[in-house]
């Protein structure tokens, strides 16, 4: 049975706020990793350093578990949560951007089956021309209008695809491609990667018979062509968005059970994915022709020795003639990118433990890195090492199922409006980065 609570929100009210606060497309932050999905933010007016130890929010908004970060556009922040009683729901939550009202929520019915890390949705709200895309843990995909909450249409990806949960659920944010919304969802038969009308959720293709991966996918550009690019468990694969044809492929089968998390990363002709048990891969995209070849590919023994890099929950960032993320550990690593071989190695923004993480967003020549520890850390990426120019506690690290080592924040964060959107297990936070 689905529950809807809404509040009525009006064109008005939103021009208002536009003429206001001189709002533009380019500083919001309505998917997954940004406006392009590729982690960089570059508003201007942005604060250099912070003011103190402690960053200072704008406003509290009380929610519940989940792993979903938010996503912000036309004034309003969006986030995901899960109620484990009385009844097992998930929820889609919107509030004004500026304040923290809730405007509305969504909530159906959803109970989890048996599978690692139970805490709640882990996949970003995506923002697209008035509708809300929101994917849960269970595979209920929902089409919401974005100012009221109404539902729009629905699937149970699951069941409606003969779906086997991975080990962690189902985390692919939605993408949108013109005028349809992918997903990989390993669904079967031969549909690995599904494409639905993003107005009336008619499936329009599929394609693959691959097993699910974390990963979500991504739109590029190739030989004059607009190519889909998705990491499943089995390869790294370049797709027609059209019609879900397949144009190219490089295998990144898994030696152990798939865990491939981060987006695959273009930069400067190439395509960069990791792997947390299967290490990482280079792909060079030929420029003339829909084609792709590996450049290389390296892997550890195991994932505690491990080789190049074994990614498990942040992106990487590509910059120059290097890449720098972080390993199975939590070790801050800079590769060379022609060979993978590993120039430097550090501890200095995540603690040494299995799955120590932190998010990079980009901003011009600098790198803003929200760590798992709840801090917001500003610094250069070089080859000669990681230049920390200032750092200052924002959010509480609350995750419960990690409380042997004080908690976690997992949860990507957003920047818009010159703010960063933040939440944990008891609340969404939003906090000014004017200067």
């Amino acid at each position: 049975m689905i529950h809807r609570k809404s509040l009525r929100s009006s064109l008005a009210l939103w021009i208002a706020i536009v003429l206001t606060n001189g709002i533009s497309p380019a500083a919001e932050w309505p998917q997954w990793r940004g406006p392009n999905r590729d982690g960089v933010w570059d508003e201007q007016g942005i604060a250099e350093s912070f003011s103190g130890e402690q960053i200072q929010p704008l406003w509290r908004a009380p929610i519940s578990n989940g792993y979903t970060g938010p996503t912000v556009a036309a004034g309003r922040a969006y986030v995901m949560d899960r109620i484990a009683a009385p009844a097992e729901t998930e929820r889609v939550l919107c509030f004004d951007a500026d304040t923290g009202k809730e405007l509305w929520r969504f909530e159906y019915e959803c109970a989890y089956e048996r599978f690692g890390y139970p805490n709640g949705p882990r996949a970003c709200v995506t923002i697209d021309n008035g509708l809300a895309y929101a994917m849960g843990a269970m595979g209920h995909l929902h089409c919401l209008d974005a100012a009221t909450g109404a539902l729009v249409w629905r699937h149970d990806l699951k069941s409606e695809y003969a779906i086997r949960l991975p080990t962690w659920a189902m985390a692919c944010a939605p993408l949108i491609a013109g005028d349809l919304v992918v997903l990989n969802i390993g669904g079967q038969p031969g549909a690995a990667i599904v494409a639905f009308d993003k107005k009336t959720g008619e499936e329009r293709w599929r394609a693959l018979d691959d097993r699910i991966a974390y990963s979500s996918p991504i739109l590029i550009e190739q030989a004059g062509r607009t190519v889909l690019v998705s990491l499943t468990a089995e390869r790294l694969a370049g797709l027609d968005p059209e019609t879900g044809a397949l144009l190219w492929e490089a295998p990144f089968a898994p030696a152990k059970g798939p865990i491939s998390v981060p987006d695959p990363v273009l930069h400067n002709g190439h395509l960069f994915v990791s792997s947390f048990y299967d290490g990482s891969m280079l792909v060079k995209l030929a420029s003339d022709r829909l084609a792709a070849e590996i450049v290389w590919r390296r892997r550890g023994a195991s994932e505690r020795k491990t080789d190049s890099l074994h990614c498990m929950i942040s992106t990487p960032v590509l910059q120059g003639d290097h890449i720098y993320g972080i390993d199975s550990y939590g070790e801050f690593r800079c590769l060379e990118i022609a060979t993978g071989d590993r120039i430097w190695e550090s501890q200095a923004i995540t603690p040494f433990a299995r799955w120590s993480t932190a998010h990079f967003t980009r901003r011009r020549d600098k790198v803003w890195i929200f760590n798992e520890r709840g801090e917001l850390i500003i610094g250069k990426l070089s080859p000669q090492g990681f230049q920390e120019i200032d750092r200052a506690a924002l959010l509480e690290p609350t995750t419960g199922q990690l409380s042997q080592r004080g908690g976690v924040c997992w949860s990507p964060p957003a920047f818009a409006y010159g703010r960063i959107y933040v939440r944990n297990d008891k609340e969404l936070l939003c906090a000014s980065l004017s200067e």
